[in-house]
């Protein structure tokens, strides 16, 4: 039940993302063009917005109404053929940095969401609704005609840059979900405004936001937001910014009417079929097809520790205790596309996603969800902060986060070594005519750091832990023609499944690299 609902939500976001417009966009005086029709205009503040969610969460939850039955025949194909006329985009030609275009409805995102314009300044600001109306969407030869479908709505919205007129570099889209391109202009994993009840023996419950506020300024896109679920109601602030990739401040005040059975704080959704650590799992032609590579955390006590992401033989939640952590995400390491292959999905370009905490989280754990994957379309792996306190109805959390949109980790010590590649393999000496029998061999490769100014020397130590059993073997060599050193070591398998595995460097008593860690089923 668990994969197959989150498979269902996620499915939406790839038919609707993959519609994005690569169309130039019109040139057109105004807040927004003539055609694009506007509401009457209403007060707007953010404790207005919070109040407003705290009045939701104390009263009984209201799902959304039957979607229309029209809806249903707009599938995939259809999706790929509906198009948001470009000279249509609010805030176009109004000397503003990104006019903002919007998704239609269709049969992955039934539901549909209101989103307002912002004006005026801080303190007076006064929003008007954008009012649907399917003149603004071209419906190209997917058959539908726009009549027959009756009034419906937008499913979400996107930003696009004015300036060279390329593609959207920001997306709100399906529940809470919500991603950017990052650095390199390309789209992978997905960030959410809150996860409830992920990797539970019962659905997990997708809270959506509602309604959209939208204002600019200074080159920063500021998006208000109202979560509504079962069990919370919420509301949100995100200021982004294109700024070496893209970054984001998001503030939010959480209402609970109800009791979570597990709460993720900033979550993170990314893709992991199999990479150089699973060979085991491809299928596929191509070397290896992931959004993402590894998990990094930066804990409270200042460790830096990187967890390569595995494709599990069942549902996985590792969590990863900590006091005030200063930083957790998602990141694609591997960025040579050598390495994948890919032309199209350009899975070498997809950006890290890194969340950095405002103030002290307290007590709690980054807890990270491995499902187990057979295809690329499925967004398989989580991860989130997870606060140690009981929640129970009526209590309040607010939380205020910065998001980074990069290929790397910001602020990483400029003196330690990452890991950028983890092997597996036969145990033993390579060519030798036997091996040892239930062990592997496992090759860590670092870079960066100290270790890439020194000259190859033999006193590096690996500093090696197994939940099986004492490694043996082990040793660190500088790799001949590049600034990489390798650790190498052999992992006895006998005993429970899997094993778990920590491996740091070390010159005397300095430590030269983050910690490695690793789950390993045989």
């Amino acid at each position: 039940m668990l994969s197959f609902d989150r498979r269902g939500v996620l499915a939406a976001l790839v038919a609707s993302w993959g519609a994005s417009s690569s169309r130039a966009l019109a040139a057109t005086s105004g807040l927004t063009s003539s055609a694009l029709r506007l509401g009457p205009a209403h007060a707007f503040a953010f404790d207005l917005l919070t109040t407003q969610a705290k009045q939701l969460a104390a009263r009984p939850y209201q799902p959304p109404p039957p979607p229309a039955a029209a809806l249903t025949g707009i599938d995939f194909d259809k999706v790929q053929k509906i198009r948001f006329r470009p000279g249509e985009a609010l805030w176009l030609g109004a000397d503003m940095p990104y006019p903002i275009s919007f998704f239609h409805l269709n049969r992955y995102s039934q539901v549909p969401v209101k989103i307002f314009a912002l004006d005026g300044p801080a303190d007076k600001m006064t929003a008007r609704e954008i009012v649907y109306s399917a003149d603004y969407f071209e419906y190209g030869d997917s058959g539908l005609d726009p009549a027959a479908l009756g009034p419906l709505g937008y499913s979400g919205f996107r930003a696009n840059n004015a300036q060279n007129n390329q593609n959207d570099w920001l997306a709100f889209q399906g529940a809470s979900y919500f991603r950017t391109d990052g650095q390199d202009n390309q789209y992978g994993a997905s960030a959410r405004g809150i996860a409830i009840d992920t990797a539970l023996p019962k659905p997990e419950e997708f809270p959506r936001f509602t309604q959209f506020w939208l204002a600019e300024q200074d080159q920063t896109l500021t998006i208000y937001a109202l979560l509504d679920g079962p069990t919370l109601s919420g509301a949100y602030r995100f200021d982004c910014r294109r700024q070496d990739g893209v970054v984001m401040d998001v503030h939010c005040d959480l209402f609970f009417r109800g009791q979570p059975g597990r709460l993720g704080v900033a979550p993170l959704t990314s893709m992991y079929w199999y990479g150089e650590n699973q060979r085991d799992h491809a299928p596929d032609w191509r070397p290896e097809i992931h959004d993402s590579d590894g998990l990094s955390l930066w804990n409270g006590k200042g460790e830096r520790i990187w967890r390569p992401l595995i494709n599990p033989p069942a549902v996985q939640v590792n969590a990863f205790a900590d006091q005030a952590p200063k930083g957790f995400g998602l990141i694609q390491r591997d960025r040579d596309f050598a390495d994948y292959q890919d032309d199209g999905a350009f899975y070498n370009k997809r950006p890290g996603i890194w969340v950095e905490p405002k103030g002290d989280w307290g007590q709690g754990a980054v807890e990270l969800v491995e499902i187990p994957t057979n295809d690329e379309i499925h967004d398989n792996i989580v991860a989130y902060w997870r606060p140690a306190q009981s929640i129970k109805p009526g209590n309040v959390l607010s939380f205020d986060y910065r998001l980074y949109w990069q290929d790397e980790e910001p602020n990483y010590p400029a003196d330690l070594a990452k890991v950028v590649a983890t092997r597996i393999g036969r145990a033993g000496v390579p060519g030798a005519e036997t091996w040892p029998a239930n062990a592997r061999k496992f090759a860590l490769d670092f870079e960066g750091g100290d270790l890439a100014e020194m000259e190859p020397r033999y006193d590096i130590k690996p500093v090696v832990t197994s939940s099986s059993g004492e490694a043996s073997g082990a040793y660190v060599i500088k790799i001949v023609g590049t600034s990489r050193w390798r650790a190498l070591f052999d992992v006895p398998l006998g005993g429970k499944m899997p094993v778990e595995l920590r491996c740091f460097l070390q010159l005397g008593d300095k430590t030269l690299t983050e910690t490695w860690i690793y789950q390993y089923f045989a």
